[in-house]
């Protein structure tokens, strides 16, 4: 009798498609060793997603910006259990939201639609309420139609804007999401500030925070879920959104006198337009200056930073609680943010600009169809992560989706993109990010332009230079040809100018340039 002994090897290469090493030994069987490669010319045709996952941990960060380990955004940040998962997927360094605000930017990534496309640009409307959203099949609703079992807990949608009625639509299962707890007192010296604007160690045990039952409840529904089911379970945690509040362990890993601050240039405002700070009127997050009068900024710094390492840590009894049900190996976990927030650069704090520091975001995907340990370079948006995951999972591709599948970066992150990122923050007012550039256009027809390898920071606005004419031409046509009103009941956050009287109006209230607060 004929013996044959095959060894297969299996190594993903750059291109994520298995790479098979056959060793035969056979003797008088040449028949085996043609079938045998018939096979494995087969195998390597077959796409990546066909080996996609059959689960999906979902994972939201409230305001999280680039000041995670992996993604370098402060020296000084310690997110051991994020930097552990980027090193088991792909990193996607330059991701980007499509609105620096909670409501527009989550109701985009669920929808798959641009703010300009839907008028939904300030922290009202409820999505279901929007023209053209009343029935849109959003992300965690397709899951829920094909069986799924669907959880959610914490902040996924922002909160309170999916209605009792239409919740179970959209997951099937809607666990706790607690609110971020109040100190008996006021940490923050700030005067008359609203109550989120405030900064300390509270409570003492990590068992107290809101964040910590959002991850206990995201826990047991992994352990709960149906083995006979897929699953898609979404955890929203709170942190680092202000009130910045943790324990105090998490604030001793930043002392105060070794505080590093983020770098400010102190006239970085001078060659921006007077309509960039249009976009961030009157909020109640302070300027710098304001911080600084009040000795805050320090605070604030440390106080966001212990709150990263204590959210980083809910992330991990999460990760670790999918290892414990032995489905991990069939689950992709998705870990992203919906937006980033200033400390002080363009001396403002919060979100609400359309600069690096409140578009950028952690974009992570590791497990079955990702590579492992991978940083993709490439701009993307938030838009991308619902085609992905529709292609990841084996679903048709949806034509009115307006994001491009990730699936080509999961495969070799340096596979070639043509699209930018493009972040909106009320109508007219967009930003076009590139490897190299971003650019700015606002409502009044006023102009940012950044090199971002030569100047990081955002200091130097290139805009006014006619040299760089020529690149401000080519990223225009990026911009979106839909802008949108604002939906009806728009409200809180919203900014919208009038081309013919010049005129800009603030939450319902004609701005008065001269009340600029700097």
């Amino acid at each position: 009798m004929n013996r044959a002994e095959e060894t297969f090897n299996v190594q993903p290469s750059t291109g994520c498609v298995p790479r098979w090493k056959l060793k035969v030994e056979c003797v008088g069987c040449s028949f085996l060793i043609i079938l045998a490669a018939f096979w494995i010319g087969l195998l390597v045709t077959l796409p990546l997603a066909a080996a996609g996952p059959t689960n999906i941990l979902f994972i939201a960060i409230d305001d999280q910006n680039d000041w995670i380990g992996c993604l370098g955004g402060h020296p000084q940040v310690k997110t051991p259990h994020l930097d552990a998962l980027a090193a088991r997927g792909t990193l996607f360094t330059s991701a980007h939201c499509q609105a620096p605000l909670c409501h527009p930017s989550r109701s985009s990534l669920l929808t798959g639609l641009r703010p300009s496309t839907t008028g939904l640009y300030g922290l009202e409307p409820p999505l279901r309420q929007v023209n053209g959203l009343t029935n849109h099949v959003t992300l965690p609703q397709t899951f829920t139609r094909l069986g799924w079992f669907t959880y959610t807990c914490g902040k996924i949608y922002h909160d309170g804007l999916i209605r009792e009625a239409e919740r179970s639509a959209e997951f099937g299962t809607w666990g706790p999401a607690p609110a971020t707890g109040q100190p008996p007192q006021p940490f923050s010296k700030l005067p008359k500030s609203h109550p989120a604007m405030d900064w300390g160690p509270f409570p003492e045990r990590d068992e107290d925070t809101a964040d910590w039952q959002i991850a206990s409840a995201a826990c047991a529904a992994l352990r709960a879920a149906p083995k006979d089911k897929s699953f898609f379970i979404a955890a929203g945690f709170r942190l680092p959104h202000v009130p910045c509040f943790a324990p105090p362990k998490w604030f001793d890993l930043y002392p105060l006198d070794t505080l590093v601050l983020p770098p400010v240039k102190e006239d970085d405002r001078a060659d921006t337009p007077l309509f960039s700070w249009y976009l961030h009127w009157k909020l109640p997050e302070p300027r710098l200056s304001l911080l600084r009068q009040h000795d805050e900024w320090k605070p604030l710094v440390r106080a966001y930073l212990a709150s990263v390492s204590f959210m980083d840590s809910q992330v991990g009894r999460v990760v670790d609680a999918l290892a414990g049900t032995g489905r991990a190996a069939d689950t992709l976990v998705v870990v992203w943010s919906d937006h980033g927030w200033h400390l002080g650069e363009k001396l403002i704090t919060g979100k609400n600009s359309l600069w690096e520091r409140s578009t950028r975001v952690p974009l992570i995907l590791a497990g079955p169809g990702s590579a492992r340990g991978a940083r993709c370079t490439r701009p993307v948006e938030l838009l991308d992560i619902f085609p992905t995951l529709l292609e990841l999972t084996g679903q048709p591709a949806r034509s009115d989706l307006e994001g491009h599948s990730l699936v080509p970066l999961l495969r070799n992150a340096s596979a070639a993109r043509p699209w930018p990122a493009i972040t909106t923050h009320n109508q007219g007012n967009h930003s076009v990010r590139t490897e190299r550039w971003r650019y700015i256009h606002y409502a009044d027809r006023s102009e940012e332009l950044y090199d971002e390898q030569n100047d990081p920071n955002e200091w130097f606005n290139l805009a006014p230079d006619p040299k760089t004419a020529s690149v401000r031409n080519d990223l225009m046509r990026w911009l979106p040809k839909v802008n949108r009103p604002m939906a009806p009941g728009s409200r809180s956050r919203v900014l919208s100018y009038d081309p013919i009287t010049h005129t800009a109006t603030w939450e319902g209230r004609a701005i008065v340039a001269e009340e600029l607060e700097r």
